[in-house]
């Protein structure tokens, strides 16, 4: 992160924002002074918001960002979600995320501290592929997405992430950034992804980040990677940079 944005001075909040399925509570920052700003959606992990991704739209909104993190286990009235972690994970579609999506990007084309255009979205572990599925859902809105060491970005299902690929635009860059020891995420998973990908011309990088392993971006988390960690950010703005502002 550059000093200019260690310096800029942040406003946030949360947020409810309407769905068809009640209020989805989001954390929201963005710099005070000066504006509008591109928004970035961060879609949060398995074990659900906390301070440790709200730490993350800061420094998404320090970098000059309208930054925002939707609480996807509203529906569940929860945060944390417990022992419910794996149930709540399998129980949230492509579907049910797009339709979310859609009513964020409502609310976000309403705030005057949003700029209204490009858009950009990270993911991580389980939500790699709602970023995935979002860009293809939203190719006119989404211009610059990572997924960092995502899951099931392939499945038999309807409404699976990869299904989207030939909806994204030329004008669209993607990143993922896969972990290299990862039980979770089979090499088959990835080398189909990447083929598709391709087939459909794809502006993309598709890697695996030496020495790490699931979870390498937490600060919290035992597999946490410090270089690696610091990297994802620098790739994530340079992309951010280049394809928003």
């Amino acid at each position: 992160m550059s000093n200019e944005s260690r310096m800029l001075t942040l406003e946030e909040a949360f947020v409810d924002v309407t769905t068809d399925d009640g209020a989805m509570e989001c954390f929201v920052a963005c710099p005070k002074e000066g504006g509008p700003f591109p928004p970035v959606v961060l879609y949060m992990d398995a074990p659900g918001v906390r301070e440790e991704l709200y730490d993350f739209v800061r420094r998404i909104a320090g970098e000059g960002y309208f930054a925002v993190i939707p609480n996807l286990y509203y529906r569940y009235g929860v945060k944390d979600p417990g022992a419910r972690m794996m149930d709540m994970l399998y129980a949230h579609s492509n579907t049910m995320i797009n339709n979310d999506t859609r009513s964020l990007i409502r609310w976000l084309d309403e705030q005057p501290r949003a700029k209204a255009g490009p858009m950009g979205c990270i993911g991580y572990c389980m939500s790699g592929k709602f970023v995935l599925a979002a860009t293809g859902a939203f190719p006119e809105r989404f211009k610059a997405m990572l997924s960092l060491y995502g899951v099931s970005h392939v499945s038999n299902k309807d409404d699976s992430a990869h299904l989207a690929i030939p909806n994204i635009l030329p004008d669209c860059s993607l990143y993922f950034g896969f972990a290299e020891h990862d039980p979770y995420v089979p090499d088959e998973e990835i080398e189909f992804l990447t083929k598709t990908l391709n087939e459909h011309k794809v502006d993309c990088v598709v890697e695996k980040v030496p020495e790490t392993g699931h979870g390498f971006a937490f600060p919290q988390r035992m597999a946490y990677h410090h270089e690696a960690a610091e990297r994802h950010w620098d790739i994530a703005f340079e992309l951010f940079a280049r394809k928003l502002k």
